[in-house]
Order: C-alpha cells, then structure tokens, then sequence
C-alpha cells in the first residue's frame, strides 16, 4: 500500500511563508507527477502546483512568483515553498502523487490527508 503524508502547514500572519513537505512511503516503483491542491471552505479544490519527475513544473497562474514547487526523488517528497503569503491562501493543501507499485505497470493518483494552512491578516 502507498501512503503520502503531508507536513508543515499552520497558521501565519500576512505576509510570511511556510514550507510543506509530502513524503510517500509504501510499495513505490517509481512516481511520475507529484503536485499541490488545495481547498478552501465552500469551494472547490484547485490546482496549486505540479512536478514531474524530470523536474518540470507548472503553476496556477495566480500564485507563480510566490510559490515554489520542488521535489527529492530519492527520497520520494515533494515540497512547496510558499512566500508573501495572503489571507486567501487559507485552505486545506493536499499532495498528489501518481505512482506505480510495479515497474510497467500504471500509474495510480494518491492523495494525502491534507494540511491545514491558515493566513491572518
């Protein structure tokens, strides 16, 4: 079984940065993307950041310059650096990975628990 668990969220002022790490653990062959969503209150989850494992990245248009996709492939974990950060950055950050369990095989999507990240202003 793969399990991803996500780490570093939490509460900040307006303005500073926090760091999420997602490491995936379990019967790994190998990952392909990995990625940040997220989701606030009453809305819909959305797309925050993604990685493949070559090192490409895309972005939600609204948060290139402030976030920062990364990731450590040998050690299965994908991070994301956030700065200037805003009151509507609040929301639940979930990690994404898709990965397959035997070389060959298909990938499969696994998510994480979630994190909670909340901005005060």
């Amino acid at each position: 079984q793969v399990q991803l668990v996500e780490s570093g969220g939490g509460l900040v002022q307006a303005g500073g940065s926090l760091r999420l790490s997602c490491a995936a653990s379990g019967s790994i062959s190998s990952i392909n993307a990995m990625g940040w969503y997220r989701q606030a209150p009453g809305k819909q989850r959305e797309l925050v950041a993604t990685i493949i494992s070559g090192g490409t990245t895309t972005y939600a248009d609204s948060l290139k310059g402030r976030f920062t996709i990364s990731r450590d492939n040998a050690a299965n974990t994908v991070y994301l650096q956030m700065n200037s950060l805003k009151p509507e950055d609040t929301a639940v950050y979930y990690c994404n990975a898709m990965i397959s369990w035997v070389a060959g095989t298909a990938y499969r999507s696994y998510w994480g628990q979630g994190t909670q990240v909340t901005v005060s202003a």
